[in-house]
């Protein structure tokens, strides 16, 4: 529900969608370093299994009420990476809040933004997944002219914000087609968290998808000129789409499980 925020704020406020996409990105580390240090500084030596849990659950509950200005703090510091793009200020930021039913001054803001700032270690330079999309692209084109990139690049962004959005369920349905399983190991979803943090399979995954929806007989040519430029396999490729699409196509997500396992495009 996150990311859904994000893309929500990022369009209330008129921002470039790179602004939102790197929010998301900035939202993760920071959860994770934040989460990780809040956990240390509060957990006793020789705590008991049941001491730790109630310790965990103390700090989830604690954030809660944070968290959706934690959400804003990270779009607004994404908002300034992009300089030739909508800034949001603190004016900006308390109106929006306040419209939302978060009654907060400007002091609150610019202290949430601080910890944000200070939990991410001042590192805000991150690729996001738009990045990697808009790269392939340009090289793309660069290659073969007459593929039409503009109008690709037009529709990858409803397409990776569908992915995005429904990422838990496609990288499952992708992990079943991956190992051929219905019901995959531990060890076997604890080896595909590194397909899951692929940005650059995941931009020819988009591209892909968007090239089959507006363009279907240059298919075969996009996917293999993807290929050829990230090393990624046809088939790879070809999953992650085939995944995406049926995704796309139905709304009954057990069932298109169920469909995937043994077909390809």
């Amino acid at each position: 529900m996150n990311d859904k925020y994000i893309f929500l704020i990022t369009e209330e406020l008129r921002l470039d969608p790179l602004v939102g996409y790197h929010a998301i990105e900035l939202v993760q580390r920071f959860m994770v370093n934040h989460l990780s240090d809040l956990l240390t500084a509060s957990e006793p030596q020789g705590a008991t299994a049941a001491e730790s849990t109630n310790l965990e659950e103390a700090t989830f509950d604690m954030l809660k009420d944070k968290f959706p200005l934690i959400i804003f703090s990270c779009v607004q510091l994404a908002s300034k990476l992009f300089l030739h793009h909508h800034i949001i200020d603190s004016g900006t930021a308390v109106r929006f809040l306040h419209s939302v039913g978060l009654t907060v001054s400007k002091q609150t803001i610019l202290e949430s933004e601080l910890m944000v700032f200070k939990g991410l270690e001042f590192k805000l330079n991150v690729l996001n997944p738009l990045t990697y999309v808009e790269i392939l692209l340009e090289v793309l084109g660069h290659n073969e002219p007459s593929i039409p990139v503009e109008r690709l690049y037009r529709l990858c962004h409803p397409v990776l914000q569908f992915i995005t959005l429904q990422r838990t369920a496609i990288y499952n349905s992708l992990l079943k087609v991956a190992t051929q399983c219905v019901n995959p190991s531990q060890k076997q979803r604890e080896k595909f968290v590194t397909v899951t943090e692929d940005c650059m399979l995941l931009g020819v995954g988009v591209i892909a998808v968007a090239t089959f929806i507006h363009f279907v007989r240059k298919w075969e040519q996009v996917v293999g000129e993807l290929s050829h430029i990230t090393g990624i396999t046809r088939k790879s490729i070809s999953d992650f789409a085939q995944v995406t699409l049926a995704h796309i196509v139905s709304t009954n997500f057990p069932a298109v499980e169920a469909r995937l396992l043994p077909t390809q495009l």
